[in-house]
């Protein structure tokens, strides 16, 4: 079974499917191992694992050479953030023929113009393209897919650019229209009334799917109440938790002037190994080496 039919399965046995965001291998064992449905290979983790601003600075060559290696290490699938496209319907061809040979089980396309500036960006620049130019795209990547079960995930940022629900229920509609699996729709209002009311009032033939990034009071009985989002995607939980860890920790060492008070807080060097398989590649070493 391709992991684009588990997702499908996923979905459809579940109703809800939650997927973490990872920015490397090790990121994806621990989501694997917490229990979650799949995978979201993050633009913005993967772009703060460089120190770089989420504004299409990274390729799509890095991006796909750490989806490649998060396959490696997980069995979950991977929902692949690919932002605009990187570019026009034509670069949407070439991107889905690479993700889908990578493994990959989805791909996000977003309707902001090429280079993007992160959503959740306080005044950032949100522009939108034409309906039917980002239509023209999701047709493109859904005439690309060779797995009929490859979902393609059309995001509008209506919400966020401030053009509103109206505006964000056309395009979606829009975009389904042109064959998408699934609308994202995105906000960045703190309080969750905006993803409910749009909820409440999408009559498309698609389910959606949402990033709780902004508004984390959306609990899973809150969205399945609403009876229409099938996925949830936590985008940026991953970085932040390990940002949190590595200021936390280095600055505790600095202060207490060496390693005699942290050592005891944080995960033995044993746990590492667990989660490189130090004992398997040891057992290869003994059976093979010689």
């Amino acid at each position: 079974m391709s992991k684009a039919k588990q997702l499908r399965n996923r979905m459809a046995e579940r109703g809800l499917v939650h997927i973490m965001a990872a920015h490397s291998p090790l990121s994806a064992i621990l989501a694997e191992e917490a229990g979650f449905d799949g995978l979201w290979a993050s633009g913005f983790e993967l772009s703060a694992l460089y120190g770089l601003a989420d504004m299409s600075l990274i390729t799509m060559t890095q991006h796909l050479d750490m989806l490649r290696a998060i396959a490696s290490q997980s069995s979950l699938p991977i929902v692949a953030d690919i932002d605009t496209g990187y570019g026009n319907a034509l670069n949407v061809i070439h991107a889905m023929r690479e993700y889908e040979k990578a493994g990959t089980a989805a791909v996000v396309i977003e309707d902001k113009t090429f280079p993007k500036v992160t959503s959740l960006a306080a005044d950032g620049r949100q522009e939108l393209l034409r309906v039917e130019e980002f239509q023209g795209k999701i047709q493109a990547a859904v005439s690309t897919r060779i797995d009929p079960s490859f979902l393609v995930i059309a995001r509008t940022e209506a919400l966020i650019a401030g053009l509103g629900e109206d505006e964000a229920l056309k395009r979606g509609m829009a975009y389904a229209e042109a064959g998408a699996d699934m609308i994202l729709i995105h906000s960045k209002q703190k309080d969750p009334a905006e993803i409910e009311s749009f909820s409440r009032a999408w009559q498309g033939r698609v389910p959606l799917a949402i990033v709780p990034n902004a508004y984390p009071d959306l609990d899973a009985s809150r969205i399945r109440a609403l009876g229409n989002i099938e996925m949830t995607i936590y985008g940026n939980y991953g970085i932040r938790a390990a940002a949190t860890a590595m200021q936390t920790t280095f600055r505790r060492i600095i202060a207490d002037g060496g390693v005699q008070n942290v050592h005891k807080d944080i995960v033995p060097v044993e746990e590492i190994f667990r989660l490189q398989k130090m004992d398997r590649v040891k057992a290869d070493e003994n059976r093979f080496l010689r």
